[in-house]
């Protein structure tokens, strides 16, 4: 895990890519930084529905809402939560992609789940329309096409970070349409998706200096061996070994808090 920590440490600050506290960033800003691409996590692929990890009991054809087995996590940065995916505090249940389709607002961030992946996360506009990154675009597709039989919820408050009007959402959104994979400064359809409602440019990758006061702080709630806390040096990395979890199911050797169990 070392080295996936250390693999952006070497860029100094004049590297780092600035943006406006908005969230609009102009594209004058993109220009000649250094960003890292990695589709290794990519999610939406050409499974069936039968393939999603989903019962008999709870078919990809059903409007739900119903519940699926997922790793919970909660993260904190300076003592203050950042993130959090906890049952006891929230409603984690899914609906088929029809049925959130009348649920959604344009700016929404959605996320779909399968088992065995790392979700799926994308901004809805409108009329079935999300604006997502996969396999290297920044895209609009149809939701109902993507999901692909999956099923998804809305996850505006997933992030405890403050959100950016749904029309600067959809601004952060609409603008980056039509980037590929070299002009992409996120690893993941999650921080991009994150980046457009929030604007934080923690999200892209290299996008925050590092300190030795400013750590992350993933506590990994894992049914019948409690919880683990892991500790990262920047938000992306954090992003990444979770999304690696929720695909694997499995931690690997970390950075471990307290011996690694509470």
């Amino acid at each position: 895990m070392g080295n996936q920590l250390d693999r952006i440490t070497h860029l100094n600050y004049s590297e780092l890519p600035t943006g406006d506290p908005s969230g609009l960033e102009k594209d004058e800003l993109r220009v000649g930084v250094a960003y890292f691409f990695s589709d290794e996590e990519e999610e939406v692929d050409d499974r069936t529905p039968s393939d999603c990890g989903f019962t008999k009991d709870h078919s990809p054809a059903e409007e739900g809402p119903f519940s699926v087995s997922e790793v919970e996590y909660s993260a904190f940065c300076s003592q203050e939560c950042i993130f959090s995916k906890l049952r006891e505090n929230e409603d984690l249940n899914v609906y088929s992609a029809k049925t959130l389709l009348t649920m959604c607002k344009p700016g929404d961030l959605l996320e779909l789940v399968a088992t065995a992946q790392a979700p799926h996360w994308a901004i809805y506009e409108q009329d079935d329309q999300v604006i997502h990154l996969h396999k290297g675009e920044i895209r609009k597709d149809s939701l109902l096409e993507i999901s692909n039989g999956r099923h998804g919820r809305i996850v505006n408050n997933r992030y405890r970070y403050r959100p950016l009007p749904p029309d600067l959402v959809m601004q952060n959104a609409v603008g980056h349409l039509g980037l590929s994979r070299d002009e992409i400064c996120w690893t993941n359809s999650e921080s991009f998706a994150a980046w457009c409602r929030f604007g934080k440019r923690e999200f892209k990758a290299g996008g925050e200096a590092h300190s030795a006061e400013q750590q992350y702080f993933l506590k990994v709630h894992l049914s019948g061996s409690g919880v683990h806390t892991l500790v990262f040096r920047s938000l992306e990395d954090m992003i990444r070994e979770r999304r690696r979890v929720d695909a694997s199911g499995i931690l690997k050797e970390l950075s471990l808090v307290n011996g690694g169990k509470e």
